[in-house]
């Protein structure tokens, strides 16, 4: 089974420029959010009933990629994943109101079930950077957001919740507040650590 190794942090914490900067570097499959593809993602930026139907596809897409990914030849990379998506954006759309309890209930059984049915990833880097690059970061998308300036402070708590619970040897942690467009500062340690798997 091949190596899967998630990058995970608030919105604008920059996991996409960096998977693409490891992908540069080494040899790995890639796995993205494809915000734009998703088929409820637009249809929940317009209209918070859709909160439901954009979370299920969102965990359902994650959870198979996961499988694929673990089935491929190359160690894999993940921008967010199957983690992210519950821990992080599944209960941030709770506290805001655009789940209900029953709802969240359905996305956490689901997740559950999904996560027993896969293993967990071999390395999380978790990345975080300061207000104001994350504020820059998000109005230079292009692409659809749900999760705002607003939201990171939430969003940072429900992960670092998660990370709390996992072994010290599965976590690296990685500020890209002042990072360059590919990561010089950090992709070295990284790609080692890596290669500890």
């Amino acid at each position: 089974m091949n190596k899967l190794i998630v990058i995970v942090g608030p919105s604008g914490a920059g996991k996409t420029t960096l998977a693409n900067a490891l992908v540069k570097r080494g040899d790995f499959d890639l796995a993205l959010e494809q915000h734009n593809e998703r088929p409820f993602q637009t249809l929940f930026k317009q209209d918070q009933k859709y909160a439901l139907s954009n979370q299920l596809d969102y965990l359902l897409y994650r959870a198979e990629q996961e499988r694929v990914l673990r089935e491929g030849n190359k160690p894999a990379l993940m921008d967010g994943g199957l983690d992210l998506d519950f821990h992080g954006f599944t209960r941030l759309f709770h506290a805001r109101g655009w789940l209900t309890d029953a709802e969240f209930d359905l996305c956490k059984r689901f997740y559950s079930l999904a996560r027993n049915l896969l293993p967990l990833p071999d390395l999380i880097i978790a990345l975080s950077a300061s207000p104001q690059t994350i504020t820059e970061r998000l109005a230079s998308r292009d692409r659809v957001n749900i999760a705002t300036n607003d939201d990171t402070d939430m969003l940072t708590q429900f992960i670092d919740e998660w990370l709390e619970i996992q072994p010290d040897e599965k976590v690296l942690k990685v500020d890209t507040s002042n990072e360059g467009k590919d990561y010089p500062q950090s992709i070295e340690d990284i790609l080692k650590r890596m290669e500890t798997l």
